[in-house]
């Protein structure tokens, strides 16, 4: 069936692909010989992604470590529904939990307070990753939440159990005189036992690019961009930072996921994982590797990448296999007769998780260590979206990739498109070159609608701006709502854009949702139908506008600098 969904796939690639050539046919021999010249690069640089995707696809479930095979047990759905989505399994960690553990959050003020509230109840462990840390009011709040927590802890009897691990950016981190790492020293210098302070610095920024590249646009280059905030066994997955202004007036997506400890565990130890290989912030503000640890921009490239590429797996791939073990003990235990049951007798029901009806499979993407997980899924669920099924992709960078844009393009399902108008784009009224930035996305996703309507596609692909006074737009996800269906039963949530820095340049992790349960189905739905109220259907007359005009320079500019934001 999905052998035969793919075939169909390519076919409609291919027929969207003739339908775009027949609009650009050229007249006379040298415009044709030009056109056979384009269709011949095009069609190679198509073959070599679809043979490195479709080899990765087919080769992914054999490159994790042996694991026992799982007998899935019989279920009351068919491959029609949620269940149709385990195949995500054979590469990443799935985590079974109860839907009455999963809060949909919808406010920047409902985010900070969560935030305040989990810092001040921790016990055991803070683990909180971000791209930075902001220096205003607020941020200094939320460092006093945990200077009052760690303080209780070391007052408690014995040795203080709490540990707190922050993950930032390095080059974010370090801008400006007050930066993250200023606003994070107090807490090294007061509890040296307890804290650990992380600063990731792509191995891509090295050498005389390093040296040449001024604060600010070295950032261009890569970044930690992963965005989870756990506390004890409370995780919350976003797409905000850790500044005022995703605590007041810039919307973005947050979930909570109450008592999951096995996803706790499995974030902690990804965050650890990348803290391993980061440097260090010291208590005078220096920075060092880990003893034994290969620097990211001094030592070897390849064998840094190595490294970080060995630990992220390993948790992965550990995770993993401890959740398949775990699948199967409890399948086991759940049949009648079963040995378990019999040792336990009356007492296994009380002992015995009530069955899960949604589960969460995290997806990485770290390109600059190989590791593609993110990618794969996202394309594949692109790719396997059936004929009316309706995917909702929102992002606060419009700048998708060209196999993104050629699946969506040429596959069959309706596409709903949120994007940032420019008055609600994050760089919008920045000073200097970055000023230009809200043009160069506007000059993107005209150069994208205008092939939607080349293609005639219209109406199953839409683009809709996002529009709000006062407001900026960091949203990022997608909602998949199967054919015939009311409500979604998968979301995508996390950190990445769906465009070339999320798939090659930063670090990114996001987490599907897959879901059963109609109460959580329709959080999901409301959460999606809330967004997309503030937002207007973009068409012809949209770039007519004066906001929509996009000077020459910039749409020169555009396509040499469009891979760096």
């Amino acid at each position: 069936m999905a052998a035969r969904k793919r075939k169909a796939a390519m076919a409609a690639g291919g027929a969207a692909l003739w339908r775009r050539l027949s609009a650009w046919l050229p007249r006379g021999r040298l415009g044709l010989a030009a056109l056979l010249g384009r269709l011949s690069d095009r069609l190679s640089r198509g073959r070599d992604r679809r043979a490195r995707r479709s080899s990765w696809l087919l080769l992914a479930p054999l490159l994790s470590p042996p694991v026992p095979v799982i007998t899935a047990p019989p279920c009351s759905l068919c491959p029609e529904g949620a269940h149709r989505f385990q195949w995500i399994r054979n590469l990443v960690p799935e985590f079974g939990i109860s839907s009455s553990h999963v809060k949909v959050l919808s406010s920047p003020a409902e985010f900070y307070e969560l935030l305040k509230v989990q810092i001040k109840a921790a016990k055991q462990r803070v683990v909180m990753a971000s791209l930075y840390l902001g220096t205003g009011l607020l941020e200094q709040e939320l460092v006093y939440c945990l200077e009052e927590t760690l303080e209780k802890s070391l007052q408690a009897k014995g040795s203080p159990d709490l540990r707190v691990s922050i993950l930032l950016d390095y080059t974010r981190g370090s801008r400006g005189r007050k930066n993250s790492r200023t606003m994070l020293i107090p807490l090294l210098q007061r509890f040296p036992g307890q804290v650990r302070v992380s600063l990731f610095h792509t191995p891509n920024l090295r050498g005389l690019l390093r040296l040449l590249i001024p604060e600010r646009f070295n950032e261009t280059i890569g970044l930690q961009h992963i965005k989870v905030y756990l506390f004890d066994d409370n995780v919350i997955l976003s797409g905000a930072n850790l500044s005022d202004l995703y605590f007041t007036n810039r919307q973005d997506r947050y979930v909570l996921l109450r008592d999951s400890p096995e996803i706790a565990d499995f974030f902690t130890e990804l965050v650890d994982a990348i803290g391993d290989v980061s440097l260090q912030l010291q208590q005078d503000d220096t920075v060092q590797m880990m003893e034994g640890m290969v620097h990211p921009y001094q030592g070897d490239k390849v064998a840094y990448c190595e490294i970080a590429n060995r630990r992220v797996m390993e948790v992965i791939n550990s995770a993993r296999t401890r959740q398949e073990l775990l699948h199967t003990k409890t399948f086991h235990s759940s049949q009648p007769g079963s040995s378990l049951l019999s040792q336990q007798g009356s007492q296994a029901p009380e002992s015995l998780k009530p069955e899960p009806d949604t589960w969460i499979y995290p997806l990485i993407q770290m390109k600059p260590f190989g590791i593609q997980i993110d990618e794969m899924v996202t394309e594949t669920l692109l790719t396997e979206a059936e004929r009316d099924a309706r995917i909702y992709l929102t992002t606060g960078y419009f700048n998708l990739t060209q196999a993104y844009m050629d699946l969506i393009l040429g596959t069959r399902a309706e596409y709903r498109i949120l994007l940032a108008s420019p008055e609600v784009n994050g760089f919008f009224g920045a000073k200097g070159v970055a000023g230009a930035i809200p043009a160069a996305y506007v000059y993107i996703e005209h150069q994208f609608f205008s092939e939607v309507c080349c293609l005639q596609q219209q109406e199953r692909v839409q683009l809709q701006e996002y529009s709000r006074a006062g407001w900026t737009f960091h949203a990022k996800g997608l909602w998949l709502y199967l054919a015939g269906s009311d409500l979604p039963c998968l979301t995508l949530i996390g950190s990445p854009n769906f465009g070339y820095r999320s798939v090659h340049r930063d670090l990114e992790a996001q987490v599907a949702i897959v879901t059963e349960n109609k109460a959580l189905q329709q959080q999901l739905h409301q959460e999606q139908e809330q967004l997309y109220l503030c937002s207007g259907v973009v068409s012809t007359s949209t770039f007519e506008q004066p906001s929509r005009y996009v000077k020459l320079w910039v749409k020169l500019v555009t396509p040499l600098i469009k891979n760096f934001f």
